[in-house]
């Protein structure tokens, strides 16, 4: 569908891509990843035409339409909810309007015989069947499906799009996008202004969807349960991996060993070479073995590895004083802003040492209490902060809250006090801002180096509440592992707000739900919250239908508890085929997994030549990922029809 070849971009001189080559086709999804600064944005923006490569084609056909979301847009507030989203219609009524003009033109034409009047009749009757698909889509209960699904309540629809926040407003643009269903939607940091509910029915949304995706993404869980391929920027090069991103990470990393040992055994005969020449460099017998080395060192290609370089980055919360047993206690509390109840009800303790999440849709009250919880703002109840309880917060806005003129090293000599001054150029090398990253204005630094800077402030006093709202925006994936880490060996309380699902996996053992006025405490984990939720919907859903239904009569009952005789017979046949899909499933997964074993024991012997190793690797993963579902609807199919005997 496009096909980009030989792209070479450069900034200043510098290449920032370089001969690159791929093709987007019509069902990818697509996940485009590597480290800040390689390019994935600007990767996004050469295919939306948005920007010019140095050289090198980007080729599409030209009626393939493309949708671009890019971080951050200026919005309109001029309309209401609806009828900016009705704005992704627009199409529709554009052609309405070229019809009409077309027709006019066909009242007006004598010429009946000629070409032209036929081409005219074949233009109007081409674009009148395209408007009849068009009308056919209910495209107000589409509009409202896809607000829903992003968050937005019914009675939002009529209200101004000026009262709604930033991140509200950028759904507005994200449901605009989807509902022109565009051949290739392209994505830069979409869940960056979503709740767990809304990124989930994303996932669902773009699984689904008809055309091809790709997007830039540091949510882990989002890209694994929406992409079957990865694409690498490294070095101004890209790899193609046809996985998802999970099994992107395994294949990477016996990529970078094989690249490594290749760069050892090169760097070797590099070394040699040069010790031959500076050994027989002025000796008149080996002049011309001199030179052919010479040459040769000149020919060769020299190879780079892209290493994962978190060494320097050290995050380390200092030990953490000892506070009360209870550093956060809750009873009653409420809040509302005139007529607007946040919340109400509020009522539960935090125990010294718990590691706990707020999470739950934007606007739910999740960011109010922890306010409250400052004391930031007035509120109903009682709060109760416990003894010696040091508080460490760390804003949603936090690193938009830097002064922008400082330069790093300012930022931190201005908040650090007693021997830590004494130790802060060692500070900012640990946090990757060493040598001359030290003296950059903040309002040069990414979103990602701003958070880092904002968490190096946090770090400067010792505390034992951590407050963290939404910490990881902005942080890529590395980052985001280092600082869960850090969160985990703290010995003192935390306190995350945060939609990142695999950030809070393994990191939370208690779960605070935000909905509908009430905050509901979880004693688990987030994707075990997230199947209770699951089930609690289902049920809820059951109970709802269960009015409609009719009550059968007593006899009724006796006679439908048996299967007759036929239908048992059937039954018997129908679970024998799902048996025998089952076996044979299992069957294929263990010859795929011996195969894998085979090839996986030759890359780490370094036993095979195969140039296509890899590729085969990355395909049978595929198969066996694809049993390995199959696998699963068979046998709970198998199990289904078992019940009902």
């Amino acid at each position: 569908m496009i096909s980009i070849q030989n792209l070479k971009v450069e900034f200043s001189s510098k290449p920032l891509f370089d001969n690159i080559n791929y093709v987007i086709n019509k069902k990818d999804k697509i996940a485009l990843v590597g480290k800040n600064g390689v390019g994935k944005s600007t990767m996004l923006k050469i295919i939306a035409g948005l920007q010019l490569p140095t050289s090198g084609t980007v080729s599409k056909p030209v009626e393939t339409t493309i949708g671009y979301l890019p971080q951050q847009m200026r919005l309109a507030d001029e309309t209401t909810v609806r009828a900016e989203v009705g704005k992704a219609f627009d199409h529709v009524k554009e052609l309405e309007r070229e019809l009409s003009r077309l027709n006019d033109e066909l009242s007006n034409r004598t010429d009946y015989e000629s070409e032209a009047y036929q081409r005219l009749l074949e233009t109007i009757a081409h674009k009148t069947d395209v408007l009849t698909m068009m009308r056919s889509d209910n495209h107000e209960a589409e509009m409202e499906k896809t607000l829903l699904g992003l968050g937005f309540e019914r009675s939002d629809f009529d209200r101004p799009t000026s009262e709604f926040s930033g991140g509200w407003r950028m759904r507005l643009e994200i449901a605009k996008l989807l509902l022109t269903r565009p051949d290739v939607l392209l994505l830069d940091e979409p869940t960056n202004h979503l709740d767990i509910d809304s990124i989930q029915w994303l996932e669902g949304f773009l699984k689904a969807y008809h055309g091809a995706v790709v997007v830039v993404s540091h949510d882990r869980a989002f890209i694994d349960n929406v992409t079957t391929r990865t694409i690498e920027i490294s070095l101004g090069k890209i790899y193609d991996y046809n996985v998802n991103y999970s099994h992107f990470v395994e294949l990477r990393k016996e990529r970078i060993e094989q690249q490594m040992r290749a760069y050892e055994n090169q760097q070797k005969l590099i070394h040699d070479t040069e010790d031959f020449i500076e050994k027989f460099r002025y000796k008149a017998t080996k002049a011309v073995q001199v030179q052919s080395r010479i040459k040769q060192l000149e020919k060769i290609e020299r190879i780079e590895v892209d290493q994962v370089d978190t060494s320097r980055l050290r995050l380390k919360f200092p030990p953490a004083p000892r506070s009360g047993d209870y550093p956060v206690i809750a009873e009653d509390v409420a809040k509302n802003y005139g007529n607007l109840q946040v919340f109400s009800g509020v009522t539960f303790t935090i125990k010294r040492g718990e590691k706990v999440a707020f999470v739950g849709k934007n606007g739910a009250g999740k960011s109010t209490l922890v306010k409250c919880i400052m004391n930031e703002i007035p509120f109903d109840g009682n709060l109760k902060i416990g003894h010696n309880v040091k508080i460490g917060y760390f804003a949603q806005n936090q690193a938009q809250l830097l002064d922008e003129n400082l330069t790093v090293h300012d930022t931190i000599d201005y908040v650090a006090v007693g021997d830590i001054r004494s130790r802060i150029n060692d500070l900012l090398g640990a946090f990757m801002f060493g040598g001359e990253a030290s003296e950059k204005k903040v309002k040069v630094l990414s979103g990602g180096e701003k958070s880092r800077l904002a968490m190096l402030r946090l770090l400067l006093q010792p505390v034992n509440l951590l407050i963290m709202d939404e910490p990881t925006n902005h942080l890529d994936m590395r980052t985001k592992d280092i600082l869960k880490d850090a969160i985990k060996d703290f010995d003192g309380t935390v306190i995350v707000v945060s939609h990142d699902r695999d950030f809070l996996d393994g990191l939370v053992d208690k779960v605070y739900e935000f909905g509908g006025g009430k905050v509901r405490e979880h004693l688990c984990g987030i994707y075990e919250f997230l199947e209770h939720k699951r089930i609690d919907t289902l049920a809820e859903l059951e109970r709802k239908d269960k009015p409609q239904q009719t009550v059968a009569s007593s006899v009724d009952e006796v006679k439908q508890s048996k299967l007759d005789y036929l239908e048992q017979k059937e039954l018997n046949r129908r679970i024998r085929q799902a048996q025998k899909r089952v076996e044979t499933l299992e069957t294929q997964i263990h010859e795929l997994e011996v195969e894998i074993k085979e090839i996986e024991d030759k890359l780490a012997t370094g036993a095979s030549n195969d140039p296509d190793i890899y590729t085969r690797h990355a395909r049978c993963n595929e198969q066996l990922e694809t049993a390995m579902q199959q696998w699963e609807q068979a046998s709970d199919e198998l199990e289904t029809i078992t019940q009902q005997q």
